[in-house]
């Protein structure tokens, strides 16, 4: 299962997975909504049945109509997906951890996940790690949540993260919404006393890549120079339905994934805005690129 092996590079595919996929099915009663909790429950169901090997569960979270995009083809074999899953315990899996890079509601009860998932595989004594991509797109047909589409890379072996990867996600990181703008105003109004720059970074506390670089701000080689330079906002753009004109005000291009910087002058101008997806994978970034960004655009000297 893991000797022929192709990896699809995380990318903005969301927009383009969920033109693609749209099954004519529409909801029922709705319970709260996905987007009201940090976590999403049906995902952690999904992925202990995927670690136990359970493919009843397994088929339980599948739509009898899902699809699937595979690397060898497309498929609405319904069974494709819980069988792969479940055959992955039997094929010597013994952990997996999704981490989710994209979260978006694309209308009410319907929620598009990307994740880059890691996987421990145990085999002739020797532990390897693996990586996949993958996308799932939630639909919730009365009071169960069911995957009507799915999109998955090839396992192939886990890159190096140059970046400083948080023990634990701070679920507060990006603050609520509502509050982008105080919390924007109180920057620039501090960046006029001191003369500091602003620094934005627009992103999700469901984003790891955001918890990933947050954790590598406050390395010793980087925190000095963000904290001598930088107010730095966490703006929350929800499941991509939040504060779209503030980011559009500063020209942040966010359709390419988060987090996703701007920089702003003591008075409020913009200096640049990351518009290609810079920073938004952590497997193709290190400690360098992220310290000649802070060190280009933080305030000149008088």
């Amino acid at each position: 299962m893991f000797q022929k092996i192709s990896f699809i590079p995380v990318t903005a595919f969301l927009f383009l997975f969920l033109a693609t996929f749209t099954p004519a099915q529409t909801p029922a009663h709705h319970a709260p909504t996905a987007k009201s909790a940090k976590t999403f429950e049906p995902l952690n169901q999904w992925k202990s049945a995927v670690l136990n090997g359970d493919r009843v569960t397994l088929q339980s979270l599948y739509s009898p109509s899902a699809m699937a995009r595979l690397p060898q083809g497309d498929t609405n074999d319904a069974n494709e997906e819980p069988t792969f899953w479940s055959s992955l315990h039997n094929a010597g899996v013994t952990a997996l951890d999704p981490k989710v890079l994209e979260r978006q509601t694309q209308q009410p009860g319907r929620l598009a996940i990307i994740m880059r998932v890691f996987l421990t595989v145990q085999s002739n004594g020797e532990s390897k790690e693996y990586i996949m991509v993958l996308t799932q797109l939630w639909e919730q047909q009365g009071s169960d949540w069911k995957i009507i589409a799915s999109q998955r890379s090839n396992p192939a072996p886990r890159p190096t993260i140059r970046l400083t990867e948080p023990t634990i996600t701070n679920p507060d990181l990006y603050p609520d919404a509502n509050e982008a703008q105080k919390d924007l105003d109180s920057a620039l109004a501090a960046a006029a006393k001191d003369h500091k720059n602003v620094l934005i970074v627009f992103g999700g506390n469901w984003c790891y890549d955001c918890h990933v670089l947050d954790a590598t701000f406050k390395t010793a080689a980087i925190a000095p120079l963000l904290k001598s330079n930088y107010h730095i906002v966490h703006i929350n753009i929800g499941e991509y339905d939040q504060n779209l004109a503030i980011a559009a005000k500063y020209q942040t291009v966010l359709t390419h994934g988060v987090p996703a910087l701007a920089v702003l002058d003591d008075k409020g101008k913009l200096l640049t805005s990351q518009k290609n997806g810079e920073f938004e994978s952590a497997v193709k970034i290190g400690p360098a690129d992220i310290t000649d960004f802070l060190k280009q655009w933080k305030p000149k000297s008088p």
